[in-house]
């Protein structure tokens, strides 16, 4: 029972994810740098921006972790199902 789970993200969508993240963040950053105003305002919007990025992460940990569980929990079912139907013989006497 040692089969290995498939990715299915391939290389190429990983890079286009980590290149389009790289451009959004150097984007907001340089929107922000070069806001017309105050620094106040400026260091709020940065703090609030790299809130929103350490946020959005720990979401994506969390439904990962959520999905990784439900996989490992249907496996472990599956294979409890396996074992009773390998185990069953319907020419047995039931008492």
């Amino acid at each position: 029972m040692n089969t290995t789970v498939k990715s299915s993200t391939t290389a190429a969508f990983l890079v286009q994810a980590a290149i389009s993240f790289g451009i959004s963040l150097t984007a907001c950053a340089i929107g922000i740098a070069y806001l017309p105003v105050g620094g106040w305002i400026r260091a709020f919007l940065g703090l609030a921006f790299l809130y929103a990025v350490t946020s959005t992460f720990t979401l994506a940990k969390c439904v990962r972790d959520r999905q990784e569980t439900a996989t490992i929990t249907g496996r472990v079912d599956q294979a409890r199902l396996d074992k009773l139907l390998a185990e069953h013989d319907p020419f047995r006497a039931q008492p």
